[in-house]
């Protein structure tokens, strides 16, 4: 049975952290320039910096939901996308992808240590797993927008 387990987590943490299937966080954003991460296209609601803020606004809200009994989700839909189209600077840019980074790597470090079929003790019914299942699907629906925006833009090379 642990060795069952075992291999449920690193499946887990594949899917988590991309591949195989689907590009990852850090491909998907890879190399792309600064002057397109506010771009809106054509009919598209969101830039690439409102999706990139999103998954983070999102994760950051699972994880930390997961660890602590008064974390305060932020108010939805206006909490999770912001506002602006483009990063204020390169530094934001780049403090947005490090937390995304961050963050999913202390829920891969819970993940590894939790009963992930326990109901977390201040939710409704949410487990570990779920919140693992609910950040890779997510992360995974966004990532795909933002390849769809790359290559609508001309700049994705898969």
């Amino acid at each position: 049975m642990k060795s069952e387990h075992n291999q449920l987590i690193s499946e887990i943490v594949k899917l988590l952290e991309g591949g195989g299937a689907h590009v990852s966080f850090k491909d998907a954003v890879k190399g792309l320039p600064s002057a397109m991460r506010g771009v809106v296209v054509n009919e598209l609601p969101y830039s690439i910096w409102q999706i990139v803020e999103h998954i983070r606004l999102a994760q950051w809200d699972m994880v930390e939901f997961s660890y602590d009994g008064a974390h305060k989700s932020p108010k939805w839909p206006d909490g999770y996308w912001p506002k602006e189209t483009a990063p204020e600077s390169d530094a934001a840019w780049r403090k947005s992808l490090k937390q995304i980074e961050s963050d999913l790597e202390k829920f891969v470090e819970l993940l590894k240590k939790a009963d992930i079929y326990e109901k977390i003790p201040h939710g409704t019914g949410q487990t570990v797993l779920r919140e693992a299942l609910q950040i890779a699907d997510h992360n995974a629906y966004h990532i795909a927008e933002i390849v769809v925006i790359r290559r609508l833009l001309g700049n994705w090379i898969s």
